[in-house]
């Protein structure tokens, strides 16, 4: 039941402009399932559901093909939009973000793929970047400065 409705809700949000979780859950209701808006809130986290800037203006909720390129340019670009402020401490950055937009620059630093980093953890306007060691924090956060100037 949940792998068959994860496959709809990716065919509704590629196919229409889905812009709020209760959107996504009346076209899933239109198709016949059966969800409450937490199914739905856990489908979007677990799926990693991305709300992505439409050619008309409005936010409306994406896949991250970790092979798109376009979506990759649109996280680095949400990512330089959202960083208010970087700090370090040995072996870990701290990057302050726009409220509530931590979890889409968090899956940009991961879609990076940068060797150095470990892993993330993001909270509402925090991320937490995990380097592998001291020594390489430095790059790290000039490589960030170059993406967000």
């Amino acid at each position: 039941m949940k792998a068959k409705r994860q496959a709809l809700i990716r065919e509704i949000v590629e196919s229409q402009s889905i812009q709020t979780q209760e959107e996504l859950a009346e076209a899933l209701r239109a198709h016949g399932m059966v969800v409450t808006q937490a199914t739905v809130s856990r489908d979007i986290k677990e799926m990693h559901l991305l709300k992505v800037l439409a050619e008309d203006g409005s936010y409306r909720y994406a896949t991250m093909d970790k092979g798109d390129q376009g979506m990759n340019d649109r996280l680095i670009r949400m990512l330089a939009d959202s960083v208010i402020d970087l700090a370090s401490a040995n072996n870990l950055i701290v990057i302050r973000t726009l409220s509530g937009s931590a979890h889409v620059a968090g899956e940009a630093v991961d879609s990076l793929k940068w060797p150095e980093v470990l892993g993330t953890i993001a909270g509402d306007n925090t991320i937490l970047v995990i380097v592998r060691s001291n020594e390489e924090v430095e790059a790290v956060i000039r490589r960030f400065r170059n993406i967000i100037k």
